[in-house]
């Protein structure tokens, strides 16, 4: 996790290897089964329905909707948490390292399934600054492969529910250690990780933040029609809000 000079890693893929099975120790992830009967809900989901979950992390999400009879193959950049959601899988449960921005290469997932998820910032949003600032100034174009690559991988009338965290929660509630560009939406923020063991040590988050229009607008740029965008948290859909940490996005590929 840390340079030889002490350094924060800066890096999605180092901050898993260091957290291993310890991310499920957080917060955040203890409402993965609110999370999901809100999904099933809203994506209409049933038993025999195949779903792609992107940046799908340890697992959390995919094994609790294959536990429901749904098919559900899942992607992350993490080698680490790769194996880690494979590992006791449910029948249904499959799980590859993939980067979600070279979905749309992946011919062979193309068409495949009936849904697509991205939630807590798997992998949309949480890309970090762009890959060449003097093409992609506002830090669209990761975000927006992502969400075409998701777009390419559902049938035609395909759904989609994609998580982003809301920047008008982020500037109301903005904390010291946190260094918002209001430019791009980018939050840095820096921090600590532990592993299994308690170790902590230190890490750059990199998380950028969109307002419900620019979501509509980039989804769409993307080859979704978006259905509408609610506040995401307590396993509720709710109106947005000023007070709502995470947004989601509901759309569907057009026929």
């Amino acid at each position: 996790m840390t340079h030889g000079d002490g350094r924060a890693a800066e890096g999605w893929e180092a901050m898993a290897d260091h957290m291993g099975p310890a991310y499920l120790r957080y917060s955040f992830t203890k409402g993965t089964v609110g999370e999901v009967e809100l999904l099933v809900d809203l994506l209409g989901l049933q038993p025999g329905d195949r779903v792609l979950d992107v940046g799908c992390g340890p697992g959390r999400h995919a094994h609790e909707l294959a536990r429901r009879g749904v098919a559900v193959h899942g992607v992350d950049l993490s080698r680490r948490f790769v194996e880690l959601a494979a590992r006791d899988a449910p029948e249904g449960a499959t799980f590859e390292v993939l980067d979600a921005r070279r979905l749309t290469d992946r011919r062979d997932l193309h068409g495949r399934f009936d849904a697509a998820i991205s939630l807590c910032q798997g992998a949309f949003g949480s890309l970090g600054p762009p890959e060449d600032p003097s093409l992609d100034p506002q830090n669209l174009e990761g975000d927006r492969r992502v969400l075409r690559g998701m777009a390419a991988a559902v049938r035609p009338g395909g759904r989609c529910a994609v998580s982003a965290f809301n920047a008008y929660f982020q500037v109301r509630w903005l904390e010291a250690t946190d260094a918002f560009d209001a430019a791009t939406g980018l939050n840095v923020e820096d921090t600590e990780v532990a592993d299994p063991d308690g170790h902590r040590v230190p890490a750059r988050l990199w998380t950028t933040c969109s307002t419900p229009r620019e979501l509509r607008l980039l989804a769409e740029s993307a080859g979704w029609q978006v259905d509408r965008v609610t506040a995401f948290s307590d396993g509720r859909a709710d109106p947005p809000s000023l007070d709502a940490p995470q947004l989601l996005v509901l759309a569907h590929r057009p026929a």
